[in-house]
């Protein structure tokens, strides 16, 4: 009978008429996500929400928490509720399967350098966040920020799609402490101990999900981390949680804390102006990168509904200024979903569904630790590397700008910084090659505003 429904529903968009166009949904995902645990996006769905959930909520708490713990569980709310509104705008209104929450690198300047480098209070900082989401709406409004991801070169759009692969596989490794900074200095990156404890049973994750995809199991990915989980238990990694359900903290110390005394002033500008670069370009590089991945691009090499995935990331960053959390993009790991199949907006929204349930199952979540995840973004990457077959790596002036997107990604731990490397680049051995013509102006400006940043 469900099989019958989905069949059904597969060929059928349904509309709610409470805005025109706004939600008008199309069902080509749900025959997947009814059919069980074991197929499709839905495990792409469930990577994305813990991974979220993980890097979003347990960790901004406990950067921004430090600065006061009555506001740590309320910014674990905010997180969840931020990325459950963003998410669902991404799902209903973009209808595109790309998940939405507070990004790592954002919030990490947020709390380090804005409150404890700069020395402002973190009203100061929500403020700016607030700003930079009606700058942000009003960029998309005026179809900014869609020029900004329509002057990216093509072979550029296909490398962001590869540094991203190399990225988020270093994301899983470091979590997993596989991959570690050492003490002594020696060396920038070195391998941790991988004989016990977390690494151990990373390493042991992603070979029981490699074997899963080799058997070409229908949702090896979640499959993988289930097993991981539970093997995780009798090693003392995967903590039982003692509790099931929760209710969620309240947001009263941090919603709406507003602080409008110091928004004239320079450190203002140049909070506001950094977060609007990183958020900008940390969110086109993803949409942009798991899009060519997933074969979403147009036949001009677009993003289909870009305008509407923009305008989400902006009403998410503002909802989020208010509730009382950091700046709101489109997260690198929603290239899990697209990596299990997940094509249409119902990926997204199952993603926010679960950022609500997060609220009332936190202990559960949260005993899902980096070392069970580590499989899953590590494979992830692999799948995300696929468009450099595409590359024309036989022209010095496309290669060359391909090649320092790809592996700046990882090295700066910044998708933005290595879009940076790649379009400044392109820019100057494109004229220097004599072939100023491949330059659109808008890639001309988009090049000075980089520049701007590293001035500022």
């Amino acid at each position: 009978m469900l099989s019958g429904l989905a069949f059904v529903l597969q060929y059928l968009e349904f509309p709610i008429p409470i805005m025109p166009g706004f939600i008008k949904f199309d069902f080509s995902d749900l025959p997947a996500l009814i059919g069980a645990f074991a197929y499709g996006p839905l495990a792409g769905v469930i990577v994305e929400f813990i991974k979220n959930l993980l890097h979003c909520t347990v960790t901004q708490s406990f950067t921004v928490g430090e600065l006061s713990n009555f506001i740590l569980g309320a910014v674990f709310t905010a997180t969840a509720l931020s990325a459950l509104v963003a998410t669902l705008i991404m799902g209903l209104y973009a209808k595109l399967p790309f998940a939405q929450a507070p990004g790592m690198g954002l919030n990490a300047f947020f709390a380090f350098t804005v409150v404890l480098g700069m020395g402002y209070s973190y009203q100061f900082a929500l403020t700016a966040v607030f700003l930079e989401g009606i700058i942000f709406i009003l960029l998309t409004l005026f179809n900014v920020r869609e020029a900004i991801v329509d002057s990216i070169p093509s072979n550029i759009k296909k490398a962001i799609s590869v540094g991203i692969g190399l990225f988020i596989a270093l994301i899983g490794l470091e979590g997993a402490g596989i991959i570690v900074h050492p003490q002594d200095g020696g060396t920038i990156v070195a391998l941790g101990d991988i004989t016990s404890g977390t690494a151990l049973l990373a390493i042991i994750g992603i070979l029981i999900t490699g074997i899963l995809l080799v058997r070409k199991v229908k949702g090896a990915l979640f499959i993988g981390m289930l097993i991981t989980a539970v093997v995780g238990i009798p090693m003392g990694v995967t903590p039982v949680p003692i509790t099931i359900v929760s209710a969620p903290p309240s947001i009263s110390s941090v919603f709406l804390q507003f602080e409008w005394s110091n928004i004239f002033s320079i450190d203002m500008l140049i909070v506001l102006f950094t977060l609007l670069f990183m958020d900008m370009f940390d969110t086109i590089g993803t949409l942009v990168g798991v899009a060519t991945k997933a074969k979403m691009l147009d036949e001009n090499g677009k993003v289909p509904n870009i305008k509407k995935a923009l305008f989400a990331d902006a009403v998410g960053t503002t909802f989020g200024a208010c509730v009382g959390t950091s700046t709101v993009s489109t997260f690198v790991e929603s290239a899990s979903g697209v990596a299990e199949g997940g094509r249409t907006g119902l990926t997204a929204v199952s993603t926010g569904i679960m950022f609500a349930l997060a609220l009332f199952f936190s202990p559960v979540f949260a005993s899902i630790t980096s070392a069970v995840t580590c499989s899953a973004l590590v494979l992830v990457g692999l799948f995300m590397i696929e468009p450099i077959k595409e590359i024309e790596l036989n022209e010095y002036t496309e290669a060359i700008p391909a090649f320092l997107t790809i592996i700046m990604m990882p090295l700066s731990y910044s998708i933005s910084d290595g879009i940076v490397f790649g379009v400044v680049s392109y820019i100057v051995l494109k004229i220097f090659a004599g072939k100023a013509k491949d330059i659109s102006f808008t890639t001309i400006i988009v090049g000075a505003i980089f520049l701007l940043k590293f001035l500022i």
